[in-house]
């Protein structure tokens, strides 16, 4: 039996392989004849064509060469809408592809434009996978590529891509995200032209498809304010403020319709790869006080040690507050807490930018918090680094509390009072709720600034923010029970 000449993915020295190679590999080599013409006219058994489209899967990545007749097989035999191959392709980017191989890569990525032109069953689904394999901070030539290769798949298939919101907003989302980052970037031929392809999709996207972009919810201001140095954005920028009407969406008039708007999970799970997702979720999870160092030493290694690389930090803090909420079990263990991991991301920021956007992420959802349609689990690591570096470490109390009112002032002065019951609304939830005892832990402490402690008192006794507090509490109280009865419990008694 011959084996095929061009592998699909690279190992170490005397690492196994991967299970899915493995069975791509087996079912080419026992079906590479049938893949000539001329091919069967007989119609397979449902096991025959799973193991004929993994073969053609195999062979399609792995000798280009021999595209248009696989792929003339494939359209040929498919009988499920594309399902087993699509499906193929996504499990090979869910779970091998760092270990891809350049030709199998470039290959991919051309499948699933052609998948895209034949509406195949779980394309969606594999151009979002795809997205996500885009590594934040890596500003390497191959994942440049991949970033450029898929703006220019989905900006060629725009009439399929506005029947796909999810697809749609979800590389927004990712656009958006990157390009702050390459925009920062020492200009090239390459990188420009990355530039010029992401402005050009965002905008096109923003411009007609912005009843689709509010779904994004909060977020997307936070995404939207890092690019106004960029004359598009400038131009943008200056509509959402003085013109909305002119986005022609019902319901939008203002910022504030957006701030209103939690963002879902799924958004912050884009800018996470598959394999940073389980590590932190093995973190947070399994690792007990005590034992974090190394783990904590290793992922940095991985992820944090190449220059540039700690803008994915703002990535992982919304990652960790919104999308990993631990079990009631796991807080009272001695399982490491959310907030330590997030104080020690913070002082693995080098520079004042990436720091500042760092705390931003920590601090964004109590700027607009709602106790309605928001968890109080994604505003408590934020509180509990604040009150557990009480007194040990007071340079991070003082550096959060100061960040914190700096923002409150001057993140949207025109909607400054918005914001400042948000984040009161946030500090009554978390006393109400049982984060912290009370307050006094903080205005009591004779090692905070007297200007902070008198800042914090004047901002939580405010007369008239209290009062539309609770006023906004009554209000809600009678029209979202339902809403209320779907939160998550939070933690027990923390302190």
């Amino acid at each position: 039996m011959t084996v095929p000449t061009n592998p699909l993915l690279h190992y170490n020295p005397y690492e196994a392989k991967h299970q899915l190679d493995l069975s791509l590999t087996k079912a080419y080599l026992l079906l590479h004849s049938q893949l000539k013409p001329p091919f069967p006219l007989t119609i397979p058994s449902p096991s025959e064509y799973a193991l004929l489209t993994q073969a053609l899967a195999f062979s399609l990545l792995t000798q280009p060469d021999l595209t248009k007749i696989n792929l003339k097989h494939l359209h040929a035999s498919v009988t499920d809408g594309y399902d087993i191959f699509t499906t193929t392709l996504l499990n090979l980017t869910d779970n091998c592809y760092p270990k891809l191989l350049p030709v199998p890569r470039t290959q991919l990525l051309f499948l699933c434009s052609q998948l895209i032109n034949v509406a195949a069953f779980k394309v969606d689904s594999l151009v979002i996978s795809l997205l996500r394999r885009i590594n934040g901070g890596d500003f390497t030539e191959p994942n440049l590529w991949l970033c450029a290769e898929l703006a220019k798949i989905l900006s060629d298939n725009w009439d399929w891509l506005i029947d796909e919101p999810l697809v749609l907003t979800s590389a927004l989302f990712v656009f958006l995200r990157l390009l702050a980052d390459h925009y920062r970037l020492v200009s090239g031929p390459q990188l420009d032209e990355l530039k010029r392809l992401e402005i050009s999709f965002c905008i096109r996207v923003l411009r007609n498809c912005f009843h689709l972009c509010l779904g994004i919810g909060r977020d997307l201001i936070r995404l939207l304010q890092d690019l106004f140095v960029i004359p598009e954005f400038k131009e943008l920028w200056k509509d959402l403020i003085c013109d909305p009407c002119k986005f022609g969406v019902l319901g939008f008039s203002d910022l504030c319709d957006i701030y209103r708007i939690k963002t879902p999970r799924h958004y912050f799970l884009l800018r996470i790869s598959q394999e940073m997702e389980a590590q932190l979720r093995f973190l947070l999870t399994h690792v007990k006080w005590g034992n974090q160092q190394r783990y904590q030493v290793w992922f940095a290694k991985k992820y944090l040690s190449l220059p540039g690389s700690e803008t994915v930090i703002v990535d992982v803090i919304r990652f960790i507050c919104q999308c990993y909420h631990p079990s009631k079990e796991i807080i009272q263990s001695s399982v490491i807490s959310r907030w330590a991991v997030i104080g020690w991301l913070l002082k693995s920021c080098k520079r004042n930018y990436f720091e500042a956007n760092a705390k931003l992420a920590l601090f964004y959802d109590w700027l607009f918090f709602n106790d309605t349609i928001d968890s109080i689990m994604d505003i408590e690591p934020a509180m509990l680094l604040i009150v557990s570096s009480v007194p040990q470490y007071m340079e991070i109390t003082h550096c959060l509390l100061e960040f914190l009112f700096l923002v409150v002032d001057n993140y949207d002065v025109q909607r400054k009072n918005v914001i400042a019951k948000g984040v009161l609304g946030a500090f009554n939830a978390l006393v109400k709720r049982g984060v912290v005892h009370s307050l006094e832990v903080l205005m009591n402490c004779d090692k905070l600034s007297p200007f902070l402690r008198e800042k914090l008192s004047k901002f939580l006794f405010d007369k008239a923010l209290v009062s539309q507090e609770k006023e906004i509490i009554q209000m809600q109280s009678g029209d979202h029970q339902d809403q209320i009865a779907g939160m998550p419990e939070q933690a027990h008694q923390w302190l």
